[in-house]
Order: C-alpha cells, then structure tokens, then sequence
C-alpha cells in the first residue's frame, strides 16, 4: 500500500472496479505529487481511463479508497470531482460551436443571474497570459484550430479552480510543434505546484515531459518508475510483462515498379468546399508510401477515393498498373468490387470498426468467408479454407477470443482490428492501403502489424499507410505524402525526415514544391 504524504495530491488505496464480469482495476494503489507530470501507462484496456474516470466523478469504486491532500473523500459525480480540485481534458472535447470561449468556461457553473462576461473574459486573459495560450475569450469556437479547442478544455478547469489536471491522449491530434507548446505549458504548470497526469501510448513523450511513470497492465497495478531510469523498452516491457525488440525491418525498395497513379485528385463536398485538391502522386510496388497530416485533413477520403468509395471530380485521374502485364486501368467510374478485384484492397480501421469490413454478428470464419464468397465460391461448401485463415489470424497476431466462431462484436476493439488487418493482407493484394492500423493495439502488436506491412513492402506490394504517429511514419515509410486542408504540401523521403520538418508541412498551405522529393 502507498504511504499517504501530505505533498501527494492524490493517493489510491486498492482501488477496484468491475464491469460485469470484466476487471477494469484490480485493487489499485498509486500516488499523484503536487508538482509533477505523472504519465499513466498501460496497453489499451489496462484500466488507465477508468482509474481517471473514477477520479473525474464518472465512475465509482466497488472497493478502496481515495485520498486528496491527504484526507479521504467520497467523489461521487464530476462536481464533487470539481469541488476536490481536479480537472479532466477529455479526448473527445465537450464544447459548444456557437458559444464563445467564455461562455462555454461558465456554461454549466452555478451562478445567480446572468454571468459577468466581462469579469469572466478578464479572469480567462488573466489565465491564458500567465499560459501562454493563444485564444481570446471573445473567440468563437467554430473559428477555434483543433489545437485552440484543446486550450480551452484546459483554460475551463484552470478557471474552475483544478489544481489537479488528467489528460487523456491530449497529443493524438496536435502536430510536432502544437505538442511541445502544450508540453511548455504543462511544464509551467508544474512550477505553480499543480499535480499533471496525462495518459497517452507514445513512449517519447511519456520520457520527454513526464517526472514519473505508473504503469498498468490488464487491470493491475505494475509499478511506478522515475522517468529519468526509464527506457523506451524498458517501459514497453513493463507494460506487456515479457522482453520486446521495438524495431522496424525497413529495407531499401528494391526495383520499386508503378502500381498506383494519381494525377489532379479533386473531392468536392456537399458544401461545395473541396475535401482533397489536385492530388497527384505515384505509388510504387515494393515500397511504403506514408501518408500524413492532422486528422481531418483529407487522408481517409483519399484513400476511399482509390477503392472507390468515394466520388471524384471531373478531371481527376487515378490508375491502376497490372503487375503482370504493365498495362493502366482507370479507376475512375469502377465499383468497389471491380477494384478490390483488381487487387486493390483498403484496411481502413475507423472510430467504429464494425462499420466498414466486418459483420458484427459473425465469427472470425464466416468474416473470412466474405473474402471467398465475393470470388464466387459456394459460401456453404468453402469453409476450410477461411477456417483455416482465422486460425493463422488468430495466432500470428494473438487474438484474443474464446473460439474463431465467437461473434467479432464481442471482442474488444483491438482485437477486432487484428481480424480487419489480418484479413486484407491475407488476400494478397497488389496495392495494400491501411489506415489508422494500429489504432488502440497495444505497442507489441503494433509492431507485429508494421513488420506485416514491411513483409508486404517485401513481395512487391504497394503498401500505403495513414498513421498518426510521426515516429514510426520515419521509421517505417520509404516516402511520406504530407496533406494540409486537402492540399498537399509536400512529398519526403522517409530516411531523411524529421518530425520538425513534416509537421511544418502538415500546418502549411500552399504547395510546397521546394520539399517534393517524389
């Protein structure tokens, strides 16, 4: 058990949660120090975000107890939470559009009457000066960058008194240099006496801002180390529990040849602003395209465009080029089963991985089964095979299921998206395009699902690949496509580019010929 230090913001004591017969946490206890950045650590579905929703009032403990400033208390909704001094700055921001920054800080405060909003707008400069922040209390949010609306979760607990702040994967939308200022706040933060825990999975970041690291792994607590002892493997070790090598085998193309050509790609939306404008790129058999750029910024259209998903505007070409005879196919105006049967597959893991690939009510056989189905093949004669191509998914990328029959919606969602990837590359594509693959998997299988896509690269696939991770985009991509707004910026090669330099492109908007590297 922690001993409870009055400079402990925070201490949990055997802190236990179940969800049916699922253990989130199992008898938890771990400390947060007034002064520090504590980085909470763990695969997906180590309990992290359920340790922190029990401290932000959504959930209540079965069992143990919570201590703050050294005395226990009882925190049974989020205003009790508030009320105690801690702050939670959630993934997914709880904001108004129409409302301006001041009004979405007062919105849900009791108050008597009408708010003073200019007190109110006097107190948020006051914050945002001593910060460091770059909105104005006027500001409206639907003029507000993905990065301002994150400013302003935190300017909303700061002006609600929390000197006790969790944030939840707050970099997975921010780009290289929106990352480090939120860092130099964080850092400031710090020197005021407040206690910072920021959940996330990328291991640079946990060494770069972080004083400690607690870690969990399925539901228990490991243990808590000083960052400064701390290692990229050894922290990976601690969380999977076994020895890991985090490498990626990225060999030099060899004889890279066209399978993909893209030339003046244009998506216009039903508003009439344009999602993608003048795309055009090569991507070659035998090599990684990456592709990069803030969420939103036009990478999933791309892809749905190739696979014929989406439609294009006039002028726009895309090509195809048969590996056995050299010859173009437009793809423009083909069905997505024509260009799947052209070799052409798309692993596309969205936020609902259940709504594009897989059926829910299926297991991971009969989810095969589509595969061979769509060949033509008798769906209630052909099962060997597609038995026998979920048995290899399920031990290549250690799936965890209780039988390959079990229905995918029961499984968690990193599961899920090892049968999605597993599946595509299984077809043995020409043109493999994947994105946001290792999405919610914890880093061991990441890496498993990276050294796949080099496997591929390896035969002579075209592998194209969104991620959101800039660290493995230099590691594993031989290119890197960068879009900005729809527009792209640049194309670099991926053994030369640093995070500085793509970040740069992902926030620029005119087309930066002078990196083109193609």
């Amino acid at each position: 058990m922690e001993n409870i230090h009055q400079n402990d913001a925070i201490t949990l004591v055997g802190i236990t949660k179940t969800f049916g017969e699922v253990v989130a946490n199992k008898n938890i206890s771990l400390s947060i120090r007034r002064g520090e950045v504590l980085s909470l650590l763990g695969e997906n579905g180590s309990g992290k975000t359920t340790l922190m929703n029990i401290l932000s009032g959504i959930y209540y403990p079965d069992e143990g107890q919570v201590f703050v400033g050294g005395k226990e208390v009882a925190i049974r909704s989020p205003g009790d939470s508030f009320a105690l001094g801690i702050g939670m700055i959630h993934q997914h921001f709880k904001l108004v559009d129409v409302f301006t920054a001041a009004e979405n800080i007062v919105l849900g405060l009791e108050g008597h009457g009408k708010f003073d909003l200019r007190a109110v707008g006097e107190k948020v400069r006051a914050i945002c000066e001593r910060y460091g922040f770059d909105i104005t209390p006027e500001q409206k949010v639907y003029d507000m960058t993905v990065s301002q609306k994150q400013t302003l979760e935190i300017v909303k607990v700061l002006y609600r008194g929390a000197d006790i702040l969790i944030l939840d994967e707050p970099t997975a939308v921010l780009t290289p240099q929106e990352t480090e200022k939120l860092f130099g706040v964080m850092r400031e933060m710090k020197k005021d006496g407040k206690a910072i825990v920021i959940i996330t999975h990328k291991l640079h970041e946990v060494l770069s801002v972080s004083d400690r690291v607690s870690i969990l792994r399925k539901g228990e607590y490991i243990g808590t180390v000083d960052t400064k002892d701390a290692t990229e493997i050894s922290l990976t070790e601690m969380m999977v529990g076994k020895k890991v090598t985090l490498d990626i085998d990225r060999k030099v193309p060899v004889n890279p040849q066209k399978r993909l050509s893209v030339k003046n790609l244009s998506i216009t939306g039903a508003d009439g602003i344009k999602v993608l404008d003048n795309i055009t790129f090569d991507a070659m058999g035998g090599e990684i395209l990456g592709i990069a750029g803030i969420s939103g910024c036009g990478q999933k259209e791309l892809l749905e465009a190739i696979a014929g998903l989406k439609i294009v505007d006039e002028g726009s070409s895309i090509e195809f080029i048969e590996p056995a005879t050299d010859k173009p196919n437009s793809l423009i105006g083909k069905t997505p089963r024509q260009i799947k049967e052209m070799g052409i597959t798309l692993s596309f893991v969205p936020e609902d991985r259940l709504g594009m690939g897989l059926v829910a009510s299926m297991g991971m056989t009969d989810n095969m089964m589509l595969k061979s189905y769509e060949q033509g093949k008798s769906f209630f004669v052909e099962r060997k095979q597609p038995h026998d191509l979920a048995e290899e998914i399920k031990d290549d990328l250690a799936v965890v299921t209780p039988s390959i029959n079990t229905p995918v919606r029961r499984l968690s969602g990193g599961n899920v998206q090892k049968v999605l990837v597993g599946r595509e590359i299984a077809a043995a594509p020409a043109v493999l395009m994947t994105a946001y693959a290792v999405r919610g998997l914890d880093i061991g299988t990441s890496y498993q699902i990276y050294n796949l896509l080099s496997e591929q690269k390896d035969k002579g696939v075209a592998v194209m690949y969104v991620g959101e991770d800039l660290d493995v985009l230099i590691d594993l991509c031989d290119r890197i496509l960068v879009l900005c707004a729809g527009k792209m910026t640049g194309i670099i090669d991926g053994r030369t580019a640093t995070k500085e330099q793509i970040g740069l492109l992902m926030t620029k908007t005119s087309h930066g010929e002078e990196n083109a590297n193609a």
